[in-house]
């Protein structure tokens, strides 16, 4: 696993061994960076269900000016913080160990991308959702993987299905505001 580009383009990054750990796949990545390379660009990240940390790093590796980063394994944080730290963006990152849908459900902050990456089959995506979208400023962007059986919503707040598009078994679904008209 690796960074496909921007600063910390081509640096390896660890990840955790064992049947439960499913990171993102290259081919999913990089379909994900680019349906939202223009959406990056000194914005505040989050990356809920973080495992390695691959999609934030990602993303602050093109730009994005803080990611904060929650995952409820201890091995996963470690994992996270080794990886944050040998792509030099200490500075940029917060590393949490907390459970995804508590951390979401009473956080205060507002970030412009989510990632949400939850274990498959428990259909915690579609509960973190409407969440996800309470902390989203305005021109936010969700971007949500699941099984490809997974059930979401056309919507979620203001937000709508964008793109929902099948990686094998793999779905990824990108939440977006609608543009005014008058604003297009």
């Amino acid at each position: 696993m690796r960074v496909i580009t921007g600063s910390a383009r081509g640096m390896k990054l660890v990840t955790l061994e064992g049947e439960d750990v499913r990171p993102t796949t290259e081919k999913v990545k990089e379909a994900v960076f680019s349906s939202i390379q223009f959406e990056l660009e000194g914005r505040r990240v989050l990356d809920l269900f973080a495992g390695s940390g691959q999609l934030g790093i990602e993303a602050l590796s093109r730009g994005a000016v803080k990611c904060v980063f929650v995952d409820s394994s201890r091995d996963a944080v470690r994992v996270i913080e080794q990886n944050v730290a040998h792509t030099g963006f200490e500075e940029e990152s917060t590393v949490l160990c907390a459970d995804s849908t508590r951390f979401i459900r009473n956080t205060r902050e507002t970030f412009d991308v989510v990632f949400i990456d939850p274990p498959y089959r428990h259909g915690t995506a579609a509960a973190v959702l409407p969440d996800a979208a309470a902390r989203l400023s305005p021109g936010g962007v969700i971007v949500c993987e699941t099984e490809e059986e997974a059930s979401l919503p056309d919507s979620v707040g203001p937000f709508v299905k964008d793109r929902d598009r099948r990686y094998g078994r793999t779905r990824v679904a990108i939440y977006r505001a609608p543009v005014p008209e008058d604003e297009a």
